[in-house]
């Protein structure tokens, strides 16, 4: 079906209950609350939703963005506050844009940033789960900032992908990546102190950053050297893929920058 008028939204989700964006049986999936909370809103009115990209199950985001395609000339201060009104409690659309329907949401230059929440040592307030990591290992976050800024550059991120395709690219480039302390998520109920793993870069492979993450929690653990994670990121890796991997529920998709 054509469809004569294209958005783009902003939209922010808790990911907690969710497993991931993309459509699935048997399974609650973020795509699945965007596209019921849009029928009471169009009703009868065609349309069809594209996500700018898959997100992992728990996983959240401060600035996702979906393309909807539909007929209907929207107006868009009144239709934001209806798709708001429809959505769950842990949804939010902030903006809409009017775009040509020749532009492709998947196919579009961006630069994701993505944030990681962590702490660690005692045992966090339950209710903090759905947003940061605990390890309950003392970590050394001095030399886990340094093995973060090794990160950054151009690298080979074979050892930092599961399920590769034939076709994957594993030379990538980190525009940045650092662990700074979390002054950007605060409740009552999180610990006193927690950090958080910045990554910015235009395209990132499956699992890429919890991997990244679980390796940086190794080394401050002192059960991995800086020297391993220098090698891990040469041309001449073993190429076998890191068997730790961080939880899904600290990941955060904080912004997508679209490039002209």
């Amino acid at each position: 079906m054509k469809y004569s008028k294209s958005y783009l939204i902003s939209l922010g989700f808790l990911g907690f209950r969710f497993s991931g964006w993309q459509k699935q049986t048997n399974a609650k999936t973020l795509h699945d609350i965007v596209d019921k909370s849009l029928s009471f809103v169009l009703k009868d009115a065609g349309y069809k939703t594209v996500g700018a990209g898959r997100t992992d199950a728990k996983v959240s985001a401060n600035g996702y963005i979906f393309q909807l395609f539909t007929n209907e000339k929207l107006i868009e201060d009144i239709f934001l506050k209806e798709l708001n009104s429809n959505f769950p409690a842990d949804f939010k659309a902030s903006s809409i844009s009017e775009v040509a329907t020749s532009f492709n949401i998947i196919n579009a230059p961006k630069i994701k940033e993505y944030h990681y929440y962590f702490s660690f040592g005692e045992v966090n307030h339950p209710f903090a789960a759905p947003f940061i990591v605990n390890e309950e290992s003392e970590l050394n976050i001095e030399i886990m900032k340094k093995g973060a800024k090794l990160f950054q550059g151009e690298h080979y991120f074979h050892k930092y992908c599961t399920k590769p395709s034939d076709n994957t690219i594993f030379k990538r480039t980190i525009d940045f990546c650092e662990i700074v302390e979390n002054a950007i998520l605060t409740a009552s109920f999180f610990p006193e102190q927690s950090y958080i793993l910045k990554v910015r870069g235009k395209g990132f492979l499956r699992y890429q950053i919890r991997l990244m993450m679980a390796t940086l929690f190794e080394l401050g653990k002192g059960n991995l050297s800086i020297q391993y994670i220098e090698d891990s990121l040469k041309v001449d890796n073993d190429k076998q893929f890191m068997r730790n991997i961080s939880p899904g529920s600290g990941l955060q998709l904080y912004n997508i920058e679209l490039e002209n």
